[in-house]
């Protein structure tokens, strides 16, 4: 629906290249994904699906807050939320040097003296509005044998002054739940960070708007050895200048850029045939696996490699020239 109506939504993703990226990314039950999608959570939510609830997916998101539109259209159970984590791109540099701290993040027993002091600031509110009732109904008490008249005026102001208190409450326990829901919020945050740090994911799937290169790199650190990685991007140069980089950084193999072709096709009685109308492009795709990478023998080994590209007759030169 989002490929036929609104293309743009989800990076103009074809629904074979999704398939293709489940299956190249190895997507099963019990996995540790890490996902980094701008496509309004369709990527996420095929992977939800794929999963059945079983694993832990980490989400990475860009802004503020990850968007989930199309994921809420699958209409998946609570239970597939709880193994799943976000995470903000902002904090993966801070993560990655070591500076990645919870300073900012407010302590249990700030917390409860916050508490305090709210419920403090409350019995002081309820005893001025005890007294200032007490006042009120001694005037009230006065008024009733003086005027009938002013009776009803008081009882006006009475009401207002208990809908006055009613709504400070209620902006009171606003400002608590709000509080509570930031403190969640935060040490979700540690718990996803501290997931990141194990650095054993069992797969990487990137399909966003952003330049792909400086992600992969950075995102590559949290995968764990023999892992599938998967990138999709709507053009084949930002894919070509990524695969080229990870060429020259080492630690992945098996580097693949394909892109899917699909033909829809008529079948009908004696009229079964291609349908002249056809998909432009859905995207490409680049795809590889995870390995060791040894950066104290990767000099010598480049060497043994050319040493070992050069033919036999220049090899016997050089060493004769040498002796």
């Amino acid at each position: 629906m989002y490929y036929a109506r609104e293309p743009g939504k989800i990076n103009h993703l074809r629904y074979d290249t999704l398939a293709q990226m489940l299956t190249l990314g190895n997507i099963r039950a019990g996995n540790k994904m890490i996902v980094m999608e701008t496509c309004a959570g369709l990527v996420l939510g095929a992977v939800m699906e794929r999963m059945g609830g079983y694993g832990s997916i980490i989400q990475m998101y860009p802004g503020g807050g990850p968007v989930r539109a199309a994921t809420s259209c699958f209409g998946f159970p609570n239970l597939f939320f709880n193994n799943l984590h976000e995470f903000p791109l902002s904090k993966v540099d801070s993560l990655l040097s070591g500076t990645f701290s919870t300073e900012t993040l407010p302590s249990e027993s700030e917390d409860n003296v916050l508490l305090e002091e709210e419920s403090n600031g409350l019995t002081d509110e309820k005893q001025s509005s005890l007294q200032e009732a007490e006042e009120e109904s001694a005037t009230e008490a006065a008024m009733e044998i003086s005027q009938t008249e002013e009776q009803e005026t008081m009882d006006i102001n009475t009401e207002d002054v208990e809908f006055k208190e009613n709504k400070e409450k209620e902006n009171k326990e606003n400002v608590r739940e709000k509080q509570r829901k930031q403190w969640e919020r935060r040490k979700k945050l540690i718990e996803t960070a501290a997931l990141l740090r194990e650095k054993n994911a069992d797969g990487l799937i990137v399909a966003s708007k952003f330049h792909p290169t400086p992600l992969l790199l950075s995102l590559l650190e949290f995968v764990a050895p023999s892992r599938p990685f998967v990138v999709y991007c709507q053009y084949k140069e930002p894919l070509l200048e990524c695969y080229t980089k990870l060429r020259e950084r080492g630690g992945v193999i098996n580097l693949k850029l394909s892109e899917t072709w699909l033909r829809n096709y008529q079948v009908l009685p004696d009229r079964s045939h291609p349908k002249l109308t056809m998909s432009g492009g859905g995207g490409y795709l680049l795809s590889g696996t995870t390995v060791v990478l040894d950066k104290g023998k990767s000099d010598s080994s480049s060497s043994e490699a050319l040493k070992m590209e050069e033919p036999s007759s220049k090899r016997c030169k050089v060493q004769d020239l040498h002796c």
